[in-house]
């Protein structure tokens, strides 16, 4: 009997896996520059982590469409773009938020929820994309907001940078509560979040 091959990731990687790197790249190269943020206090950075996010977006439609174009995808593909889309759309859009002032500790809190939701949420749609796709194998909905629509978060967040309104003048002010500190803008985060985990239905254009 013959031994089944061993696993190549190299063989397995088709062209629309390398813009999902892209977009892997872009979501990581967003974390570094609102590190660089806090580390300097010179906007530019956070402008640069704000415009990755967008370029990120662009990679995430460019995979999907390249793979449909050359019918070639794969199981390490899918997983590839969840991983890839949790680093974009999840970890790096709550990175832009706290370095844009969103550190007290509700904020925090909301935070980790809304990429614990986005992370929930691409888990949920790997286990019942099968289940959802029609006779030719595609998937006609979304359950749930997809993560890519964070992107709508950051660009508030660049609009408030652009206006100023950042740390201490950010948008809505803070309020304390019980001696802990909330940013009410973070809110939107924690109703993203709430989207992407609930049942409602999004076309899947």
């Amino acid at each position: 009997m013959n031994k089944p091959k061993p696993f190549s990731m190299i063989r397995e990687f088709h062209l629309a896996d390398w813009f999902t790197l892209g977009n892997a790249f872009c979501g990581v190269g967003a974390l570094f520059a609102a590190m660089s943020y806090l580390q300097y206090q010179d906007v530019k950075h956070f402008f640069f982590a704000c415009g990755l996010i967008p370029l990120a977006l662009v990679f995430d439609v460019l995979d999907g469409r390249i793979a449909r174009w050359r019918q070639k995808s794969s199981a390490m593909g899918r997983e590839l773009d969840s991983l890839a889309d949790v680093i974009s759309f999840g970890v790096a859009p709550a990175a832009i938020a706290y370095a844009a002032g969103m550190q007290g500790l509700y904020d925090r809190i909301i935070l980790v929820f809304f990429v614990a939701c986005g992370v929930s949420r691409l888990a949920r749609y790997n286990v019942t994309a099968e289940s959802l796709a029609d006779d030719s194998g595609k998937v006609k909905y979304f359950e749930g907001t997809p993560i890519p629509t964070s992107f709508a978060l950051v660009a508030v967040l660049a609009a408030a940078a652009a206006n100023g309104a950042l740390r201490a003048d950010m948008w809505g002010g803070e309020v304390e509560i019980f001696g802990f500190h909330l940013h009410p803008l973070a809110l939107m985060f924690a109703i993203s979040g709430s989207l992407m985990i609930s049942r409602i239905r999004i076309p899947k254009l």
